[in-house]
């Protein structure tokens, strides 16, 4: 016989995890004793969002699932944010939960609260443990629904008394799964398509953010030469150096990017997520779209695709590849137009050497000293448009934003679970100071293990993103300015480096000094953000509209 939190630590070795990523409670404890006889290592964090962003961003970019751990009532309900950014985000993760005994409770409703109800809307699969024997298969179907297609967030609560039975039941072993390919009649009806239109372009969405689709996608432009654009989730998935690359759609519209895409005839649509908007809307009688993508489209009024190819979409890109053949007719003159005009414009803005420090100069200074292979997180912040528009991406998963949930607070969570899966990689965070504070406390949890990370705040005293747009509606500047602490004594608080940015220069500097040196490294950054509205809302629109495409 096999006590049941022993048994479940066995499923979860079966299951090749490496981390179990929380804050226990004493409803943990017998899970926490038989952890401790484990492989498996605890990731002590210093709050439940930043052990469920971290596990998150360890499924984001290994493909398995990332474990958390949390005890019930506010333990539990600290895991919700980020069991939403995990599940709209495509993440896989579980989350376990532990409960007061429910056999016999001898403490009324004291903490209690219906976990498994509440954690419903925002997983895929949500399950209390009622017997010992059940563990097994309920850890095999987690893990199962964690990694299918589209991956997401699943929950099991394990109560007190439960973990306490003893079992004569063993791990499940995981079954040999492969996803489900294209027919064939529907790859052959896209290639027609595609051959057949006179200004066809891909638009890459998070769905495609996989490695062996990275991999095909860029054969398939290097064979057919038809340009690409990006969705906020989709940067990266093929090198934005390609000369084919036309831009991230990091606007709402009115974009270099939405007329190189108003050109086209025909959108190829591959990975398309319902959580990002698209960034372009269908009209009857305007573009045609095809779908590719492992489930089928979700028709709304602005997205209804005349041809859907559903599978796995590395084949279906395969597929198409293999027959399809450059067309003369083809004319992507327009759409390279856009892409030169952005280009020309960026060009002008990026050395803008001012201080605080201008968001497009400081986009271009991050570029130039983080490698290849380097791996930048960001919160969430209005900073975010200008690092999606400016920042190119050699490598999938190098651009880590979250355009699903768009939660503020896990900018350095994220950087910490980047740098545990690649530790030989450079790891910067880019955090606004209102959401690095949400989850400042993660600081002693990166020195305590060791890791080696900078963060990069961009500190304007306030609420930024929601401040411009106050502005942009005409609304009184209230309610959304605060203060902060010194930023480097914070940092030096913690055991980490502290460091602060006195010109735009020295930043590039400071930069390069943080990311080829060990250990955990804060820079405070001042940025100013008054040209956002001009350039953002209306520079870059009226430069584009111009456009004669």
């Amino acid at each position: 016989m096999t006590k049941a939190s022993d048994l479940f630590i066995q499923c979860l070795e079966e299951e090749g995890v490496e981390y179990v990523f929380g804050v226990p409670g004493e409803e943990n404890l017998d899970f926490l004793d038989s952890l401790a006889r484990s492989d498996i290592k605890l990731i002590l964090t210093r709050h439940e969002q930043g052990a469920g962003f971290m596990a998150a961003t360890y499924g984001r970019h290994t493909g398995k699932v990332g474990v958390c751990l949390a005890t019930l009532g506010p333990g539990a309900t600290n895991f919700v944010t980020a069991a939403a950014y995990a599940n709209l985000g495509g993440m896989p993760i579980l989350m376990i939960t532990g409960q007061k005994p429910i056999k016999s409770s001898k403490q009324g409703r004291f903490q209690i609260l219906d976990v498994v109800d509440m954690m419903g809307p925002v997983t895929k699969f949500t399950h209390q443990l009622a017997s010992a024997d059940n563990i097994p298969s309920r850890v095999r179907e987690a893990f199962r629904l964690a990694t299918e297609e589209k991956p997401g967030a699943v929950h099991l609560e394990l109560p007190e008394d439960i973990a306490e039975e003893d079992s004569d039941s063993t791990p499940i072993p995981a079954s040999l799964s492969r996803r489900p390919i294209a027919e064939q009649k529907a790859t052959h009806g896209a290639r027609k398509k595609i051959e057949a239109a006179k200004s066809p372009v891909l638009v890459i969405g998070g769905g495609a953010n996989r490695t062996m689709t990275s991999r095909m996608l860029t054969q398939f432009v290097e064979k057919t030469g038809i340009p690409f654009v990006t969705t906020q989730l989709g940067k990266g998935v093929i090198d934005e150096t390609n000369d084919k690359y036309l831009g991230c759609a990091a606007l709402s519209a009115g974009d270099f990017v939405h007329h190189a895409i108003q050109s086209a005839d025909l959108i190829v649509n591959i990975g398309h997520d319902v959580i990002e908007k698209p960034p372009f809307f269908m009209e009857r009688g305007g573009a045609e779209v095809i779908h590719i993508s492992c489930n089928s489209a979700e028709v709304d009024p602005v997205y209804f695709p005349q041809i859907e190819v559903v599978g796995d979409i590395a084949n279906a890109i395969w597929q198409i590849k293999e027959d399809i053949l450059p067309q003369a007719h083809w004319d992507f003159e327009g759409m390279f137009k856009a892409r030169k005009a952005e280009e020309h414009h960026t060009a002008t803005l990026d050395t803008d050497m001012r201080f605080p420090v201008y968001p497009p100069h400081l986009v271009k200074a991050v570029r130039d000293v983080m490698p290849a292979d380097g791996i930048i997180a960001l919160d969430n912040g209005v900073y975010k448009i200008w690092f999606a528009r400016n920042y190119n991406a050699h490598q999938p998963n190098t651009v880590l934003l979250d355009n699903a949930l768009a939660t503020m607070g896990a900018g350095l969570p994220s950087a910490m679970g980047s740098a545990m899966v690649y530790p030989d990689r450079k790891v910067l965070a880019i955090c606004g100071d209102g959401g690095f504070m949400m989850n400042s406390q993660e600081m002693e949890t990166a020195v305590r293990l060791g890791l080696n990370i900078s963060v990069l705040i961009m500190r304007d005293d306030a609420y930024g993103m929601i401040r411009w747009k106050q502005a942009n509606m005409g609304f009184d500047d209230y309610g959304l300015t605060f203060g902060n602490p010194d930023f480097v004594k914070y940092a030096e608080s913690y055991g980490a480096h502290g460091h602060r940015a006195e010109s735009a220069a020295n930043l590039t500097e400071i930069l390069e000094t943080c990311l080829n040196s060990e250990g955990v490294h804060l820079i405070d950054c001042p940025v100013d953000y008054s040209d956002n509205d001009r350039i953002l809302n209306h520079e870059i629109k009226e430069l584009s509209a111009k456009l004669d495409i």
